[in-house]
């Protein structure tokens, strides 16, 4: 297998795992509302954290593991209000193709902060993957793009097969489901943040 198709698989692996951040790309898609924004941030964002790991930024993480406890701290609490926030929506259910719109930049900034805040994606994005391509020597870019396509295919299809299927998954009555278990999966992320 070539570098790149292991760097593409090994990137899809950790990046379809349920989290905040693909919820929110779901649920925007769902809203078909600045869908365009959501994928670009995440794609985005994976990609400078890819080349930071491959270009051996993870050595200064490990390194000084004082900017994880603070990310941890930091990403916990995110989490929770996040958390929160998706008990009250299903609490209060309503069509997501309904809801009051939001900006771009009120969508720009909780997508950079549940991407950047996330304490998982430095371990997973700048150590793991990292250090995996840093292992093909002279092909580590190569087994890069592989994983850097992976966090592309991955959002776009997310963002936009969600718009696609807005119908059926907008209904009040799916999204009641949706944000409890949301909601639950970011206080068990947050405690697990926290716990070790």
């Amino acid at each position: 297998m070539t570098p790149f198709a292991v760097g593409l698989l090994t990137g899809l692996s950790l990046i379809v795992a349920i989290g905040a951040q693909n919820a929110y790309v779901l649920r925007q898609g769902v809203r078909r509302e600045h869908v365009g924004v959501v994928v670009a941030i995440c794609a985005i964002s994976d990609a400078v954290l890819i080349a930071a790991g491959t270009a051996g930024i993870g050595a200064l993480v490990s390194a000084h593991p004082g900017i994880l406890t603070v990310l941890t701290w930091a990403g916990a609490a995110y989490l929770v209000w996040f958390a929160i926030r998706s008990f009250i929506s299903a609490w209060r259910p309503e069509a997501l193709t309904q809801a009051a719109p939001r900006s771009h930049a009120s969508v720009a900034l909780t997508t950079l902060a549940l991407t950047w805040l996330n304490p998982h994606v430095y371990l997973d994005t700048v150590l793991m993957l990292g250090n995996l391509a840093n292992q093909h020597g002279p092909q580590r870019w190569v087994f890069a793009d592989g994983a850097m396509a992976a966090s592309l295919l991955w959002f776009v299809g997310l963002g936009y097969g969600a718009r696609r299927l807005a119908g059926p998954l907008g209904r009040p009555s799916t999204w009641r489901v949706l944000d409890a278990a949301i909601g639950v999966i970011m206080l068990a992320i947050a405690a697990r943040l926290l716990l070790g």
